[in-house]
Parts: C-alpha cells; structure tokens; sequence
C-alpha cells in the first residue's frame, strides 16, 4: 500500500464520519422536538458530537486533503481551489453563525422554554443555516468525487 492509499483512505473515513455526524443532527432535532422533556439532552448532544466529532473530523479532512494534494502530485487544480473555498466558507458559517445560534439556542432553551418567541426564531435560524451548511457539504464531496472542472 502507498502513502498517498493510505492517505486517501483516511481521508475517505474522515469525510464519512463528518457528514455522517452532521446528518445525525436532523434526527437529534425532531426527536428533541418531539419528546420536549429531552429538548435539552438533544440540543446538547447536537453541540458535543459537532464540537467533539465532526469538527476535528473536517479540521483532520484539510490536513489529510492537502496532504493528498502534495503526495500525489495534484497541484491546486480548479477542482481543488473551489473545494478549498468552499470549504473556507463552510468554516466561517459553521462558526460565525451555526455553533453560536446552537449555543445560544440552548441558553435561551434553559431560560425561557421551548414555547419562547427568542427559542422558535433561534431554532428556525439553526435549521436554515444547518440546509445551507449541509448544501455546502454536498457540493464539496460532488467537486471531489467528478472533479467537474480541470
């Protein structure tokens, strides 16, 4: 086996279990939504597995991307530069918006209810930014697997 299989395989595992992760997350919310007594219990199990799971996963994706860039002998491709900014901007919406509505969604969860006005605009807010988030997701691994452009 090759370094650069080797790699590749890591990195197939890596994107597995990130998108997998965040997949979860729909199931998380609607049984959270549907048995409101463990809301709470979901929204934090949401946090922990993207904070503890797939973020180190996606960190760990870069790294063993780039690495297959220079094993490999790829070179920076436009299929590559468009994946990497797509993933720049998966970056900044996941933190800039995604992990600071779930975080708050949780406190005001814990203060006010579920039935709050602030709770339904926080959760209505997360799910939008999760579709655009898994969107995003979606059409780097369509640039990674069909290389749609040289």
């Amino acid at each position: 086996m090759t370094w650069y299989l080797l790699l590749k395989y890591i990195h197939v595992l890596l994107g597995i279990t990130a998108v997998g992760t965040n997949i979860t997350y729909a199931v998380w919310n609607t049984r959270g939504a549907r048995e409101k007594e463990h809301l709470s219990f979901a929204l934090r199990g949401v946090s922990f597995l993207d904070r503890r799971v797939a973020n180190p996963a996606y960190g760990l994706l870069l790294l063993t991307g780039l690495a297959l860039v220079w094993v490999g002998g790829w070179g920076f491709k436009r299929w590559i530069i468009s994946s990497l900014f797509l993933f720049v901007l998966l970056i900044v919406v996941a933190v800039g918006f995604y992990s600071r509505t779930m975080n708050r969604q949780i406190e005001v969860l814990e203060k006010e209810g579920e039935s709050s006005p602030a709770y339904q605009r926080l959760a209505a807010q997360a799910q939008r930014v999760g579709i655009i988030l898994i969107v995003i997701v979606l059409a780097i691994i369509f640039m990674m697997v069909v290389k749609p452009v040289s």
